[in-house]
């Protein structure tokens, strides 16, 4: 592993974020404060209490989720696709870097960055409701690896695509509407038997279930199944970027 190019390549990343902070810190922790605030404030008053947690504190781990599936997503996307829209992915391709190296250079860079987010977002949902957190390593497990699963995700989506049309289709169409049927605003508890049936259907609902439970020990769905999810699903992720790399496709000619 050349961690030198590694490192390179992530700071160079890192740094085309602080060039736009206003859209890529700024402008996603203020969209979930304002979450905290509607949902908060406005259902909560109408809702006390969701397993014995107040509903304010009981949507901070799905609200966290949702911007950190959102933005991995588009961080990583938006990471690779521009170096292939502007043809500078080949200078990256040609350097003395195996494929593996650029995958953690992108992927590691919108991994952080999202996870940046994320703390910045639990930080500030202190501000509106008292949360506690029970579990704090499997918590960070958790953030850790759907970070990194959905940055994989982003950087195929990124290779994907072949406009703006496209990089903008799985996360609005496909990601977004999932998180927010998959338990952020509510437990799938509350719904009738059916639809509970079809909601274990939808793999966010695994993500936020075990995310949860690291807060406040509750859970819609075991613990140790979430995790085996987003572990399966890291392992479906890093396949398909190998076939990527191993094929040339989007790549190369």
């Amino acid at each position: 592993m050349n961690l030198e190019s590694v490192k390179t390549l992530y700071r160079a990343e890192m740094a085309r974020s602080l060039r736009t902070v206003l859209q890529s810190i700024v402008s996603p922790v203020l969209s979930t404060s304002l979450y905290f605030v509607v949902f908060g404030s406005a259902i909560g008053s109408r809702i006390s209490e969701v397993d014995g947690i107040s509903y304010g504190a009981f949507i901070v781990p799905g609200l966290i989720m949702l911007m950190l599936l959102t933005q991995s997503v588009s961080n990583a996307s938006f990471g690779i696709f521009f170096p292939r829209f502007s043809g500078t992915v080949y200078e990256v391709l040609s350097a003395p870097m195996s494929y593996w190296e650029v995958v953690a250079g992108y992927v590691g860079a919108a991994a952080s960055k999202s996870l940046i987010l994320g703390i910045i977002v639990l930080i500030t949902a202190r501000l509106f409701v008292p949360y506690s957190i029970e579990h704090p390593v499997m918590m960070a497990l958790f953030l850790v690896l759907t970070a990194a699963t959905f940055s994989l995700l982003g950087f195929i989506i990124g290779i994907w695509a072949d406009g703006f049309e496209k990089l903008q289709l799985v996360p609005l169409l496909v990601i977004t509407p999932l998180t927010f049927l998959g338990g952020t605003f509510y437990s799938i508890d509350m719904l009738p038997p059916f639809w509970q049936a079809v909601t274990l259907a939808n793999p966010v609902v695994y993500l936020i279930s075990g995310f949860r439970w690291s807060f406040y020990g509750i859970s819609d769905v075991s613990p140790l199944i979430s995790l085996g999810m987003i572990v399966l699903f890291l392992a479906a992720a890093l396949t398909v970027v190998a076939w990527i790399f191993r094929t040339g496709y989007r790549l190369k000619p």
